[in-house]
């Protein structure tokens, strides 16, 4: 098995299956490709991606492009992992919610893109606001009506954790406080949880 990925410091994309990859404790090679050089694209193609764009997964025949295509099959492939919440109705919920990540808030990725050596406060739009805004009401509802006792949106980690790790991240690069935007602890925590998890510590070790 074989992950094509982008700079450890930047891609947020690549991110994701790479942390569900070392959850699972799966055995695969990673291939590293520096982003933002005019030999990027051609050099992911080369790796396989006939996009262009990382990540992009190699397993015995089958080739997929697309972080959350990628989790899918993971979590298919690796089924006793429980990727994702064994309930119907609870994994409904948690793929809706990656999805939502998956395709949405725009303005904070435009204004807050990964960095994981950034640390400063930034000033935010309201576009922004509103973004974080509804990741904290997300977050908040999911932990009430799924998190059970863990520290997670469903108890225990998954895919969709995997998706919202980077969002952590851009909250301590830029300095966001969740209490300012709603959250009275549980959001703030969840946070706290997801930069904690040695998954994301293997992945900074590597900057």
């Amino acid at each position: 098995m074989e992950l094509v990925i982008g700079d450890k410091r930047y891609s947020s994309w690549s991110m994701r299956p790479w942390l569900v990859l070392n959850h699972v404790g799966a055995t695969f090679t990673e291939t590293l490709i520096q982003l933002r050089r005019p030999e990027t694209r051609a050099e992911v193609i080369a790796a396989g991606s006939s996009s262009g764009q990382v990540p992009f997964l190699r397993d015995g025949e089958v080739a997929i492009g697309d972080s959350l295509a990628i989790c899918e099959y993971l979590g298919e492939r690796f089924t006793d992992a429980a990727l994702w919440p064994g309930d119907v109705t609870a994994r409904a919920t948690a793929r809706a919610a990656a999805a939502e990540m998956h395709a949405g808030f725009h303005s904070l990725r435009g204004e807050c893109p990964m960095d994981l050596k950034l640390v400063e406060t930034a000033t935010l739009s309201e576009a922004t606001h509103n973004d974080i805004r509804r990741i904290v009401e997300l977050w908040n509802a999911l932990l009430s009506r799924f998190g059970g006792d863990g520290p997670f949106l469903f108890g225990r980690w998954g895919v969709v954790d995997a998706f919202f790790t980077p969002v952590a991240t851009r909250f301590r690069s830029y300095g966001v406080r969740l209490t300012d935007f709603g959250d009275r602890g549980a959001a703030g925590a969840y946070s706290e949880a997801l930069l904690a998890t040695p998954e994301l510590k293997a992945w900074e070790a590597g900057v």
